[in-house]
């Protein structure tokens, strides 16, 4: 049979990889930096440089910067030689490498500025989306039409990884990314609520499975067989892994949610299919680790096979942790603690982070044609990186445990042990550290690498186009032959295989999603929560904008210790016109949904002002920065009505042409405010004028909306409260 002549392309593999580093570094840098943060909180030297802004800056660096580099690294130097057929566009491939750099650099611009939509591991803004949205479909287009053009009969299982996250990707991304937008640099989601929490769970789950799981099972299905010179240990275990991963995966987002004022029936859903997925995660774990059966010798020898084992490790450690997390028992526990952090970096430094520096590692020397410059270094890298995760992940299991412990410790008179949400705080300090401390060793790794691979490009020469040969791919029958094993099928028929992974990922957010939305009972209405005013609404996106959702839920959940701390817990229908959802998944600080006058704390306008200006002066011992801008900042209202009208089209029951009296309904509610402040902190200028200054700050604005927060309950709802129908209460 003739051999067809053709050639790879190593410079798009090379520029990705190029990328890989420079932002993993910078990803880690940002990380540490947060981290420090949570020790010292002067380090939040600037509004662009708090906390609350970096935090996903970093989240989107080492997700979408960091690994989604490295995924595309990987898919496009071994797409190439498992399809026998060059990249089908260049040009395509590199309007994806420059697509996706202007991406990231719009994200590095945005975040630190403040403009976010407040969901987590989606928070850029409305043209990013589409932006996002574009390149993606760019990156599908040349996958697949090179999968097309291919010269083998058959897919490999790293490819059906491949298929299933783009397909995935992309449907998670349209439907959370579904915006009105205000301006360009701000939107409202189009979901309110329970459903926005549903849906951004389902999303934010399903990314970690299908941008941070399926595409590195991928890269682990051919980079491991051929760093080990070795065929996968089961084609069959292969096939169990890849359906019901990704049927199974996609229903487990509303673990995120349990005792929230999500559904029942969507909780234990979600419970129930977690569990499931040990199955098919440890099936592929076992799978990638018995491809080394026979070559323990050379995995003692080989650094790429070291970090290629820890990573595997990593993988089968989170996926067993993650469904017993969803267990109620544990979850009552785990959740808004720091065991999650460490769980999800367990993940992210031991899965991605190991297994893309064993990817690089010998990917770099391939191309450049020569010897890694220092396999001591390497070695070295894999060790430092190792003790790390270990003294990063350890401490903050402990201070997991501590927190959820210490939130639910009752004294023998039945009162709190620990009142003070500050006490737990304090707790966590010399673990805080510790992980810190571990960031750090894993950044050094980090960067020990990046000079080793710089020497040993600079020692080779890049194979831009590297010489290759195949037989024609001969006209295939669809039908099946006798003896053939049933899935050989399917994996000559890539779009089938698109449509079957559609259908598959759709079934469970359907099942899901649907009744949430349609059927009302899901979330009962509540006669007397009313739309934001437009000083809370400002003051609202003055709350996104600075990122407390990353330190403060808002969802007391119906558990004896939380209701006794926080006060009465929280119904779905107190969110219908919240626009987006503001529940959290992390407590750094306490719960806020009951914050608002009327409630159990019930503090005045003066304590938020204060608290604002100098945290450590109302509550010695916090971690939470200052923020003194928002004292200084005169709040710009230039698009309140705008919002309001935003916010009318979505439902939210604003009277027609309330627009006019925005701008007087402001004025009336921030004087209130101002004065009350002004009387409290006994001003020596305490008049007119003053007032009308104060009143037009952003920290005006930021105390109206948290003395909203939970208060609506209060306003004739008693009877709700003790299970009172809706409908009973309208009436």
């Amino acid at each position: 049979m003739e051999l067809e002549q053709f050639s790879y392309d190593n410079k798009i593999v090379k520029k990705f990889i190029l990328a890989t580093i420079i932002w993993g570094v910078i990803g880690m840098i940002v990380g540490l930096l947060a981290a420090c943060q949570l020790v010292w909180p002067d380090l939040n030297l600037a509004s662009w440089l708090s906390f609350g802004r970096i935090r996903p800056l970093h989240t989107n660096a080492v997700i979408f910067a960091f690994v989604g580099n490295g995924i595309f690294a990987g898919v496009y130097y071994s797409l190439q030689r498992l399809m026998k057929a060059r990249m089908w566009s260049d040009v395509l491939s590199n309007l994806n490498f420059w697509g996706w750099q202007l991406i990231i650099v719009s994200a590095v611009l945005t975040l630190p500025l403040g403009y976010t939509s407040g969901k987590e591991y989606a928070e850029l803004e409305w043209p990013i989306d589409i932006a996002i949205t574009i390149i993606w479909v760019v990156f599908g287009w040349n996958m697949f039409a090179t999968i097309l053009k291919r010269r083998v009969k058959h897919l490999y299982v790293a490819v059906w990884f491949y298929i299933a996250t783009f397909v995935t990707v992309a449907v998670l991304h349209l439907v959370n990314s579904f915006e009105f937008p205000i301006h360009f640099f701000k939107s409202y989601s189009m979901y309110a609520g329970v459903q926005d929490a549903l849906v951004q769970w389902w999303y934010g789950h399903n990314a970690v499975a299908f941008f941070l799981t399926t595409p590195y099972l991928g890269l682990m299905y051919y980079f491991v067989p051929k760093a080990a010179n070795r065929p996968v240990y089961s084609y069959r275990l292969s096939i169990i892994h890849f359906w019901a991963l990704i049927f199974i995966y996609i229903w487990a987002g509303p673990h995120h949610l349990l005792y929230t004022a999500l559904p029942g029936w969507a909780q234990s859903l979600g419970v129930v299919f977690s569990v499931m997925l040990i199955a098919p995660s440890w099936g592929g774990m076992l799978n990638g680790l018995l491809t080394l059966r026979g070559a323990w010798d050379k995995v003692r020898e080989d650094v790429v096979l070291k970090f290629m084992v820890v990573a595997i490790t990593c993988y089968g450690m989170s996926t067993f942790e993650g469904p017993m997390m969803s267990l109620k028992s544990v979850n009552v526990i785990s959740h808004f603690t720091d065991w999650t952090i460490a769980h999800v970096h367990i993940g992210g430094l031991g899965w991605n982070g190991m297994l893309t520096f064993g990817m690089l590692y010998w990917l770099v020397p391939k191309i450049f044609r020569t010897e890694l410059f220092s396999k001591k270094m390497a070695n070295a890298h894999f060790w430092i990186g190792t003790l790390g995760i270990l003294l990063y992940a350890i401490p903050l299991y402990w201070a997991g445990f501590t927190q959820g412990l210490m939130w639910q410790d009752f004294q023998a008179d039945g009162t709190l042990a620990n009142k003070d949400f500050l006490e737990t705080v304090t707790q966590l300090r010399p673990f805080y550290i510790m992980r810190a401390g571990g960031g750090l060793l894993y950044l050094v790794g980090a960067l020990m690498m990046t000079y080793n691979l710089a020497r040993t490009m600079v020692m080779g020469k890049l194979l831009a186009n590297e010489p290759a040969e195949a037989p024609a791919l001969p006209k295939m029958s669809t039908k099946r032959k006798e003896g053939e094993y049933w899935h050989r099928v399917i994996e000559r028929r890539p779009l089938q295989m698109l449509l079957l992974s559609l259908v598959m990922i759709l079934i469970g957010g359907i099942v899901e999603m649907v009744p949430t939305f349609l059927v009302s009972s899901n979330v009962p209405t509540i006669a007397s929560v009313q739309p934001y005013t437009p000083l809370e609404l400002e003051g609202r996106d003055i709350y996104i904008r600075e990122g407390c959702y990353n330190c403060h839920s808002q969802m007391v959940r119906p558990l004896r210790f939380e209701t006794t701390r926080y006060g009465e817990y929280s119904k779905a229908g107190e969110f219908v016109y919240d626009h987006p959802f503001q529940w959290g998944s992390k407590r750094t600080g306490p719960d806020l949904h009951r914050e608002g006058r009327g409630n159990k704390q019930n503090r005045p306008d003066s304590w938020h002002y204060l608290h604002m200006e100098n945290p450590t002066d109302i509550s010695p011992g916090s971690i939470m920065p200052a923020y003194p801008w928002l004292i200084s900042d005169d709040l710009d209202r230039s698009h309140t009505e705008t919002k309001i009208s935003a916010m009318r089209s979505m439902g939210v029951p604003y009277a027609e042409g309330f627009e006019a009296e925005v701008a007087e309904n402001m004025d009336e509610q921030g004087k209130e405010i101002a004065t009350n402040i002004l009387k409290d902190l006994q001003a020596d200028d305490f008049d007119e004028n003053s007032v009308a200054t104060l009143q037009q700050k952003e920290i005006v604005a930021l105390i109206a909306y948290l003395q909203r927060l939970g208060s609506d309950i209060h306003a004739g709802t008693e009877e709700l409260l003790t299970g009172t129908s809706p409908e009973e209460v309208e009436e």
